[in-house]
């Protein structure tokens, strides 16, 4: 705001010292300095005075436009006995009618008009004679003084008109972009009551049934049902009631989130890593994590990705793996590295779960620019998948 009228300052000015330039040099070649004498140049100065005005500020164009009204019919009041004469500040009067038009409201619009065209059709009458044909004063007047202040108004209105086309146009937009967002909402609540009611009641239902399970166990080892097979059982069950409740935890987040509580319960990332293996481990697989590099803050929706990269790792290593998954996080300047490494029974990770926990892996990576690599190690029955991430350094 301060550049705008800082350039409208300089502008004003130089308007104002066109017209200065302009009637001082055309008063000069024309006007009657020499024979007139100090009249002459009274009105030259005050020429000077009146175009030099036109700089000041816009709530003063009704007394600017009254000044060159006077100065151009006092012209002809003190330069009369001469003959051949220009009036000081004729390219002023025009600048001065038009600010008058287009800065002022109507009321002191319509005085500031009344004012330059009498001055105009005075300064006619007195300069032509008072014989002056009245059509040719009536024209000057209409060119001199009613012309500009036409265009000035002409002008303002204009300029109304598009910025009210404008603040249409942008509220119009605001209406359409609000009433996207609420069909969002709307869908993302949709979404979020189908998940809550096909999912939801089922995974709970899980983890009651397998709580209720391991509660029904005997308490002490039986021919059926030796100790080593007790232990075994109530290990399961433990790990199916663990795995249904973080299934849960994780579901209410993406309910959250569709809901649009982001702030109430944010996305897991980076931090939440130990409760997930956690989980892992009371699954029975052992699992270790080991961080390389300083702690530096990455964008929320990477380390969302990172936490979802090692959580379906994590999941393929249950299902397919035979020994300990060992996870490594690798905090490099230019970017963040991610690998999971887990023994398996084959050659690599067979079903459609894992094809399908692969492709998703994949697709997270590709989205933020990374690479990945999955697949068997030489050295023996190990599967590593190793995801990179480029981070912006400054």
């Amino acid at each position: 705001m301060r550049d705008i009228s800082g350039s409208l300052a300089r502008q004003s000015l130089l308007v104002a010292v066109v017209c200065l330039v302009c009637d001082a040099s055309l008063f000069v070649l024309r006007g009657p300095l020499g024979e007139a004498g100090w009249r002459g140049w009274a009105v030259l100065v005050a020429g000077v005075g009146v175009d030099l005005a036109l700089a000041g500020a816009a709530r003063h164009s009704g007394w600017v436009a009254l000044a060159h009204a006077i100065v151009f019919l006092s012209g002809p009041l003190l330069l009369c006995p001469c003959t051949g004469y220009v009036i000081g500040n004729n390219s002023g009067l025009l600048i001065a009618g038009y600010r008058a038009g287009a800065w002022l409201r109507t009321g002191p619009a319509v005085l500031a008009l009344a004012a330059t065209v009498a001055g105009i059709g005075g300064s006619e009458w007195i300069g032509g004679g008072r014989g002056a044909a009245a059509p040719l004063i009536l024209i000057s007047m209409g060119v001199t003084g009613l012309l500009p202040w036409l265009v000035g108004r002409y002008t303002t209105a204009r300029r109304a008109y598009i910025a009210d086309l404008e603040r249409a146009t942008e509220q119009r937009q605001r209406h359409e972009a609000e009433a996207v967002r609420r069909a969002v909402l709307e869908e993302r609540e949709t979404i979020a009551r189908d998940l809550h009611d096909v999912i939801s009641h089922h995974v709970s239902a899980i983890g009651v049934h397998a709580g209720a399970a391991r509660l029904s166990l005997p308490a002490k080892s039986t021919e059926t049902l030796p100790a080593e097979g007790d232990a075994a059982v109530r290990q399961s069950l433990g790990a199916v009631e663990s795995a249904s409740r973080s299934a849960m935890a994780d579901l209410r987040r993406l309910l959250d989130l569709l809901h649009a509580r982001d702030d109430e319960a944010g996305q897991p990332g980076l931090d939440n890593l130990d409760e997930l293996l956690g989980t892992v481990r009371e699954a029975g697989l052992p699992a270790h994590l080991t961080v390389h590099g300083d702690v530096r803050e990455i964008p929320g929706s990477l380390d969302v990705a990172l936490y979802r990269i090692a959580q379906e790792a994590l999941t393929n290593a249950l299902r397919h793996g035979t020994g300990p998954v060992e996870i490594e996080l690798d905090r490099r300047r230019t970017e963040i590295v991610l690998t999971v490494t887990n023994k398996v029974s084959s050659a690599r990770p067979d079903g459609e779960g894992a094809h399908r926990g692969l492709a998703g892996i994949r697709q997270r990576v590709t989205l933020f620019g990374g690479k990945v690599e999955y697949g068997q190690l030489p050295e023996g029955p190990r599967w590593r998948v190793r995801a990179s991430f480029p981070l912006e350094v400054a």
